[in-house]
């Protein structure tokens, strides 16, 4: 795996951060204009959209904590991926789940492709 792109703390700090005017500031040392985010939920395209998304979310969560919950793996084809969970002050159990995240040459980040929850277990079956 290579280095870590620092675009990754950039973005985790736009998720994390309480003064949502500031939030605009974190994403332009993260992402690239045209940024993709695509999830289970959500579909944004442009920073301006990615920016939107994440204020509101920080809106309906405003205690919630963003954070990598696994180290990240990578690098190849610029693309790398990683758990993250999602904590609120509720004391019930985080949202988890795993984003992989394309990456420009200047490191900047292009695409965010979440997935909810842990990897489906392979069902078994009866011999």
């Amino acid at each position: 795996m290579g280095r870590v792109p620092d675009s990754f703390v950039h973005y985790n700090a736009a998720w994390n951060e309480p003064d949502a005017a500031r939030v605009r500031g974190h994403l332009e040392l993260a992402v690239a204009d045209g940024v993709v985010f695509a999830d289970p939920d959500n579909r944004t395209e442009g920073i301006d959209a990615l920016e939107a998304m994440i204020r509101e979310a920080r809106r309906e969560r405003p205690d919630a904590e963003y954070a990598v919950a696994s180290g990240v793996d990578g690098g190849h084809d610029l693309r790398y991926r990683y758990h993250w969970e999602v904590r609120t002050g509720d004391g019930g159990p985080p949202v988890i789940g795993t984003d992989v995240t394309t990456v420009d040459a200047s490191g900047r980040i292009t695409r965010i492709d979440g997935f909810f929850d842990d990897l489906p277990r392979i069902a078994t079956h009866p011999d």
